[in-house]
């Protein structure tokens, strides 16, 4: 005990604390418990609905979840990001948490897909126009966080922008900006001007932050060893797949499931053509484009390419 209490004083000595105030302190302080650490109470009492159909709760809730999950995938990708002497095994073990929590993800859509009477649902959305998922901005920082911002931008405009483009610019550009767009005019959507006014200048300080230190730049930047690391490279294909690929299509499929129901063309309550907006096939988003064999980049979202994730050699990709 003597000695623990030496290294308490030396660390809060080092800290440029009094260890006398400290321990004070613990005279006086209440026991932790369970419900105080966690915060229950207020995270309990953060469901507000707009109607009295009871599936609108789970709806919510469902929701909260992915938020709170992908706060988790943020806080993994921040440690690769500001990581002083980053390796391989490390980089490929945050990935694989990563990984862990969008599988999470994806297998938790039947609990929408499964769990919600349609009639209800199709009922209590009507009142969250213009609200989307669409406008998770945790989701878009997790994007800006993982790749390089030319792999976000809409195909037809990668050609004319460059690293020196304006952020702006390119955030105008921006793959998801085409679900919130009258194609004829060019106009916004209430969806997308709404989002913009809440997260602009969030989202081009994050961009900024990224810019190079994005786990697809990081990668490119490690010594040809760590590159050439073979779990690391089977972390980033799983992660990439399971974002673009499976995690999408699960959220597509419960979708499908409820707009579809009774509406053949229903449009999702951001008013998107949610269709090819989501579908992987039609956006055809790679995070680590040269990870992938020309075959699996051609037939992105098109084919189950599970068995083409675990790769035994790197002799098919070019890195």
């Amino acid at each position: 005990m003597q000695e623990l209490i030496q290294e308490i004083i030396l660390k809060l000595e080092s800290e440029g604390q009094n260890p006398q105030t400290h321990f004070e302190g613990m005279l006086y302080s209440k026991p932790m418990n369970y419900w105080d650490y966690i915060q229950t109470d207020a995270l309990i009492n953060l469901q507000t609905q707009r109607t009295n159909l009871p599936d609108e709760l789970i709806f919510i809730m469902y929701h909260q979840i992915n938020e709170l999950l992908f706060k988790m995938i943020l806080w993994e990708i921040e440690q690769v990001a500001f990581h002083d002497s980053l390796n391989a095994e490390f980089f490929s073990s945050r990935l694989d948490r990563v990984s862990r929590y969008f599988d999470l993800l994806s297998g938790s859509f039947k609990i929408m897909g499964d769990g919600m009477e349609v009639a209800q649902y199709m009922k209590f959305r009507n009142t969250l126009a213009p609200a989307s998922g669409f406008q998770s901005a945790q989701y878009r920082m997790i994007e800006f966080a993982s790749t390089e911002l030319i792999n976000l931008i809409d195909h037809r405009f990668r050609n004319s922008i460059n690293r020196n483009t304006p952020f702006k610019h390119a955030f105008n550009h921006l793959y998801w900006q085409a679900a919130g767009k009258d194609h004829k005019t060019g106009k916004k959507s209430t969806l997308i001007t709404l989002f913009e006014e809440k997260y602009m200048d969030t989202f081009i300080r994050f961009m900024k932050d990224y810019n190079t230190r994005n786990l697809w730049s990081i990668f490119k930047s490690l010594p040809e060893k760590e590159r050439k690391n073979l779990n690391l490279v089977n972390s980033l294909r799983h992660y990439d797949h399971t974002v673009n690929v499976s995690w999408v299509m699960e959220h597509y499929n419960a979708a499908s499931k409820y707009l579809e129901s009774g509406k053949k063309s229903a449009e999702a309550t951001g008013g998107s053509e949610w269709q090819k907006y989501m579908h992987p096939k039609y956006q055809r988003r790679v995070f680590f484009p040269e990870l992938w064999t020309t075959d699996e980049f051609k037939n992105w979202g098109e084919q189950n390419l599970e068995k083409h994730k675990i790769l035994s050699n790197l002799d098919e990709i070019n890195i």
